[in-house]
């Protein structure tokens, strides 16, 4: 009876279960992520009791990535993203690669085969959205340089890992013994690339002219209602037209989105009205997340949990750090980028499963991937409370 409402019966699960265990740490002086991550392991399929369905509750942590980017784009200005060019692309481009490599010589001592290993770290490499923007809104410091480095550094990993879950199909035939797919997945990756400069390129030329206005005529109509649905609609439409359109993911299409509505004279209200929508689905997240954990994994590898976690924590928030001062930023400022970065999320899921449906991940290699962004999700306001401890911050207002 119950699979008749596996929907409702997730939410309510997941919600509650949120509740309980977020107030618990919290009474205890952890993070209510913490909790979160537990009431999902407690509704995953590895532990007795009620068992929430995971896929949904993935597609439901989905639709709060994107109204999270879609309120961080109306935060964010074009001219801010500019500003940080300059170390935001090869920051993210280089700390990928050194996460990666990290990963790749990991699998290759556990005996995985070379695709295998490669796999490992590229789902290594790339932050979570949902988890950097918590921190990052919670603290107050999007708007201040580490929080316009870190997104800017953020929006890159995102273009890069979309461009590499396209070779992915490639690399599974190549892994396979075919021939000849060396110059079919550069024309696949050029093809891609250009579609998703296209998509980028309409947003803010065609779009910052045209959603502006739309938005001015819905509030015209002086209906708080529809003002509010017509903003969800049009983060939700571009993010789905992103995807299927233009082969970026959802994420980047609502955070432009949220970019090209940015300075208009509701923005505020705009993003003031998402708040409560962004905070219920981004619980989910972090539900969703645990729901696909086997804690199993903790005692039967640990020598591969550590493995990973210290490549996801210290790995790439030494590169982080390595690059901010090659670029001479303040320590703190490249200490607080290094912080965020240091976990995995959303993208890091998308690309194990689709390397899984190709053959080319394990369970183990799977569950070490699902058990690091677990941990590092943990760890991350930790992390934070010690690089950005209470007090004045440098280019804070007074």
């Amino acid at each position: 009876m119950i699979d008749n409402y596996a929907l409702i019966s997730t939410i309510c699960a997941a919600l509650v279960l949120a509740f309980l265990f977020g107030a618990l740490a919290r009474r205890l002086g952890l993070s209510p992520l913490v909790g979160y991550l537990l009431a999902g392991v407690a509704v995953g399929p590895f532990t007795p009791g009620f068992v929430g369905d995971a896929g949904l509750a993935m597609q439901l942590a989905e639709i709060g990535v994107i109204l999270l980017m879609f309120g961080v784009g109306l935060k964010f200005s074009i001219a801010d993203l500019w500003s940080v060019r300059r170390i935001a692309i090869p920051g993210a481009l280089v700390q990928m690669a050194a996460a990666t490599a990290l990963g790749y010589g990991v699998g290759r001592l556990m005996g995985l085969a070379d695709a295998e290993s490669l796999m490992l770290g590229a789902s290594l490499s790339v932050a979570s959205t949902v988890v950097l923007l918590r921190e990052l809104e919670d603290r107050r410091l999007l708007k201040q340089e580490n929080g316009r480095i870190t997104v800017g550094w953020l929006v890159v990993e995102d273009i890069a890992i979309v461009l590499a879950i396209v070779l992915l199909p490639m690399l599974a035939r190549m892994a396979s013994g075919e021939i000849g797919d060396a110059g079919a997945a550069l024309a696949a990756f050029g093809l891609t690339a250009l579609k998703i400069a296209s998509f980028i390129a309409l947003m803010l030329i065609v779009g910052a002219r045209i959603f502006p206005w739309l938005i001015v005529q819905v509030a015209h109509l002086k209906s708080r209602e529809l003002l509010s649905l017509g903003t969800i609609a049009l983060a939700l439409g571009v993010a789905f037209a992103a995807y299927f359109l233009f082969e970026a993911s959802f994420a980047l299409g609502a955070f432009l989105a949220g970019v090209v509505l940015n300075g208009t004279k509701f923005t505020h209200k705009i993003a003031e009205d998402s708040q409560p929508l962004r905070d219920t689905f981004a619980v989910l997240f972090f539900v969703s997340v645990g729901m696909l954990f086997d804690p199993a994994t903790l005692w039967t590898a640990p020598l591969g949990v550590t493995a990973v976690v210290s490549i996801i924590v210290l790995g790439k928030g030494l590169a982080a750090l390595a690059i901010t001062a090659l670029f001479r930023i303040p320590f703190r400022t490249g200490l607080l980028i290094a912080v965020a970065l240091a976990q995995i999320g959303e993208f890091s899921f998308v690309l194990a499963a689709l390397g899984a449906a190709l053959g080319l991940v394990g369970a183990m290699t799977y569950n070490l991937i699902l058990a690091g962004a677990l941990v590092s999700i943990a760890l991350n306001p930790l992390l934070f409370r010690l690089a950005d401890p209470p007090g004045p911050r440098p280019g804070a207002a007074p």
